[in-house]
């Protein structure tokens, strides 16, 4: 009997592998199939995944509206429609917030990016003019100077920028033709998941529980709070503190008289999202083209305002908003951003300083762990 059950294994054991051989040959024959199919996937369950994302985004509003809305004792209609009500009022605020943008804002941004790249070789060729008729020893005339012109000659904005393309993309944007569909699923699923966060977290939990021992499952509820908690502070104070930067920047550059001032203020702000880097990219970049349009007094004025916009938003407004709840060090942020840029992009420069403070706050707990265990 034992004989015949190792024989049965045996076979049962070649087969399984002669199916794996096969489905690994099929799969890497059929790999351009594969990953069109998963291509579709992903585009079927992209408005699923966006609609989940913005239900995330929105969870603090929504839950800190909902209390204030319960409070509401003497209007009893009120308290306990709470939550519906707390859902509709944050749509109802995007809702305003985006029309805003895509009629006021937006626009002028795209028309600002256009004219920019059409006329930046012209820019160019009148700074370059102006530098030449300068004396020999002056500081423009440098050998830094002189190859950092000539690398920004170099740079052709156009195969950057498609100016074509970015114009089709704004205009799709604002139309939403052939996207309502995706548009209705990403709302109904992030204001499902909204209205029926508590049951949906519970069943999680409940599931957590039953898969994992205690001990774990306790572990893993605290540091998916602390994860979720570190991760929504972070972006939504960085984007708050972004959005107040960008608008002080833009008011200072245009009270300045500075070409492309809503779009350069946008870009310092968007730049803002990076700690510590992002703001001396976006100055840098900021500074060349105010050179370019408005010549060097302006260029400096620039500078000199936007530094000291910049001095404001570090010691003032970013700790009002932001706070010290990471408790990172800058060298560490640094080298977090720098890390994140390198392996990931705009993304990863964003994203590296939440996802070290969770590795942080997970190294420190394993240290207080072992100190405990040790006396």
């Amino acid at each position: 009997m034992e004989k015949k059950t190792r024989i049965w294994t045996k076979w049962l054991y070649w087969f399984t592998f002669a199916i794996a051989v096969i489905v690994v040959y099929k799969t890497v024959d059929n790999i351009g199939q594969i990953a069109e199919w998963f291509k579709n996937l992903l585009g079927i369950l992209a408005p699923f995944a966006v609609g989940v994302l913005i239900a995330y985004i929105l969870y603090i509003p929504c839950a800190k509206i909902e209390e204030m809305y319960r409070k509401v004792k003497k209007v009893k209609a009120i308290s306990k429609k709470a939550r519906p009500l707390s859902i509709f009022t944050v749509y109802l605020i995007v809702f305003i917030i985006l029309v805003i943008l895509i009629n006021f804002i937006v626009p002028p941004i795209i028309q600002s990016i256009i004219d920019l790249t059409n006329n930046i070789q012209s820019y160019y060729t009148e700074a370059v003019a102006k530098i030449n008729e300068l004396p020999e020893d002056s500081f423009w005339k440098t050998e830094v100077i002189t190859r950092v012109i000539a690398e920004v000659q170099n740079i052709d904005l156009k195969q950057i920028i498609n100016v074509e393309q970015l114009a089709g993309y704004a205009q799709g944007a604002i139309s939403f033709a052939g996207k309502v569909f995706d548009i209705f699923v990403t709302v109904v699923v992030s204001i499902y998941i909204l209205n029926s966060r508590r049951e949906i977290l519970n069943f999680f939990k409940r599931l957590a529980g039953a898969i994992f021992k205690e001990k774990t499952y306790k572990n893993i509820n605290k540091y998916f709070h602390q994860t979720n908690e570190i991760f929504f502070h972070f972006l939504s104070s960085q984007f708050i503190d972004a959005i107040v930067v960008g608008i002080l920047t833009s008011i200072a550059m245009s009270i300045l008289g500075v070409k492309y001032a809503v779009l350069l203020g946008f870009m310092i702000g968007l730049f803002n999202l990076i700690p510590y880097i992002g703001a001396i990219i976006a100055v840098v970049i900021a500074g060349i083209i105010t050179l370019l349009t408005g010549g060097v007094s302006q260029a400096i004025w620039m500078l000199v305002i936007v530094t000291i916009l910049q001095q404001i938003d570090a010691n003032i407004i970013n700790p009002k908003i932001v706070g010290n709840s990471l408790q990172i060090s800058p060298l560490l942020v640094i080298l977090a951003v720098t890390v994140g840029g390198a392996y990931f992009g705009i993304i990863g420069m964003f994203l590296a300083v939440p996802i070290i403070a969770v590795i942080k706050v997970i190294i420190e707990d394993f240290i207080n762990y072992r100190d405990e265990k040790i006396s």
